[in-house]
């Protein structure tokens, strides 16, 4: 049994037990379903003892997700991009619609075997383990562990927020050319940037902004909410959108475009981007030829 990922619980928690604490700590088990078999399987230690469910969680305690070695679930054979492989880590580039892990067959934690080498280390993983979260409609660059040391060592970056991330979205509405927002999230602090990067009239919209998001925080849903918040929500997000603007069949216009963050092994600065979907600067480009169609017939010259 490898201890895969620790948490020390800091100053400042409430009452809360071990099972609906430990889901958003750990990124290996982030459902409250998931964690509660892992723990009944004796998955989780609290400082060194195997925890129950039941378990009050106080700060200072020292919270370790365990692998068992069990072997890969069914493989869920769906061809990914890879961007980046070695032996340690891979970055692959997500497809929307399809979360990363769960009790189901088609997610991104069954596609891996088909997609990606196991590691040759001592203490390679029996199943690759994500290392973060993408929503199932968010597509973009997903992070995966393929050691007991790379996820010990970039779960310690992400908790301790050295890694950078950046999105790409198109809102609706108007924003200015930059700025940040601090509005908290599930009673939490949850803090983000935007950057205007492209803007574009629409007969529909009146208008649409391609921006790049850097969240500081890593709460659910936080850029969504967050653009939902400032009244310029992300095209075609069904939860946090309006009920008329959401596209049939085009799904959410948000990706992870970039990720900032050093090799668990070589300690390298690792600096991996993509463009977003051809789909997010197509649709601009068709509202504004509309727009620039029958603005006249609007009146909105």
């Amino acid at each position: 049994m490898k201890v895969i990922e620790t948490h020390i619980v800091p100053e400042g928690i409430g009452d809360i037990r071990l099972q609906d604490y430990a889901p958003s700590v750990f990124v290996s088990v982030s459902s409250h379903q998931g964690m509660k078999k892992a723990i009944k399987k004796g998955m989780v230690l609290v400082n060194g003892v195997v925890a129950k469910t039941g378990l009050w969680v106080e700060s200072g305690q020292r919270i370790d997700m365990c692998d068992l070695e069990l072997p890969p679930a069914k493989v869920f054979e769906l061809e990914l991009e890879v961007i980046y492989e070695d032996e340690h880590i891979a970055v692959i580039n997500k497809p929307a619609g399809i979360s990363v892990s769960g009790n189901l067959f088609r997610t991104i934690q069954n596609t891996l075997p088909f997609n990606l080498k196991h590691s040759t280390c001592i203490d390679a993983l029996t199943v690759f383990r994500p290392v973060h979260r993408l929503d199932n409609p968010t597509c973009g660059l997903l992070l995966i562990a393929k050691t007991s040391h790379a996820i010990k060592c970039l779960g310690a970056q992400f908790e301790n927020r050295t890694v950078s991330k950046q999105y790409t979205a198109v809102v609706i509405g108007s924003l200015p050319d930059k700025g940040k927002v601090d509005m908290p999230v599930d009673g939490k602090d949850a803090v983000s940037s935007f950057r205007v990067i492209q803007r574009n009239n629409s007969i529909r919209n009146q208008t649409l902004n391609m921006v790049h998001l850097f969240p500081k925080t890593g709460r659910t849903h936080q850029l969504r909410i967050h653009m939902a918040g400032m009244g310029t929500p992300i095209l075609g997000d069904k939860l946090y959108g309006s009920e008329g603007e959401i596209l049939r069949r085009k799904g959410l216009f948000l990706c992870a475009t970039g990720l900032q963050f050093h090799h668990p092994v070589t300690n390298e600065k690792m600096d991996i981007s993509i463009d977003p979907p051809y789909k997010f600067g197509r649709f601009m480009e068709m509202e504004e030829k509309r727009w620039e169609k029958y603005k006249d017939d609007f009146n909105l010259v």
